[in-house]
């Protein structure tokens, strides 16, 4: 009797710990392909929050015929609207920031940052498997906005 007591207390009281890491939403920490594998991202917390950099790039310099006469260095953040931030390096380039666990398999809240164009969106993302991610970019209303699929 004295030991169904004890293992009693012990469950309430790990019943009131905090969620562990897994449970608070680190399903998503790691590192994902991108739509098409033109880049490797990994996904990592700061605090309480998710984030996202680019750590590789399937073709990371610029083509030979870059228009803008780079070829054959690394590619580069030239779409920035902050000319200051133009020269930073794509690989190692936080892309994603602020997201936030709102469910199960859910995270919002977040922003992305899209290099290519060089502007930021209100982002969603959602875990459809261990394995895919759903990443969903929007200006505004989230119906309206690009999704893509990420994969481990």
């Amino acid at each position: 009797m004295k030991y169904l007591a004890a293992l009693l207390v012990a469950a309430l009281f790990f019943a009131g710990l905090p969620a562990t890491a897994t449970d608070a939403g680190d399903e998503i920490l790691g590192t994902w392909n991108t739509t098409g594998n033109d880049s490797k991202v990994e996904i990592f917390k700061v605090k309480n929050k998710y984030a996202a950099k680019i750590i590789s790039l399937k073709e990371p310099n610029w083509p030979a015929n870059d228009e803008q006469g780079m070829s054959g260095k690394p590619k580069n953040d030239r779409n920035n609207p902050n000319p200051e931030l133009r020269n930073r390096p794509i690989v190692g380039l936080q892309i994603m920031q602020d997201f936030v666990p709102a469910g199960k398999n859910l995270w919002e809240q977040g922003k992305i940052y899209d290099p290519e164009s060089g502007k930021t969106y209100k982002c969603k993302m959602k875990l459809i498997s261990t394995n895919r991610l759903e990443v969903h970019g929007y200006v505004g209303f989230s119906l309206l906005g690009r999704t893509v699929t990420w994969t481990r």
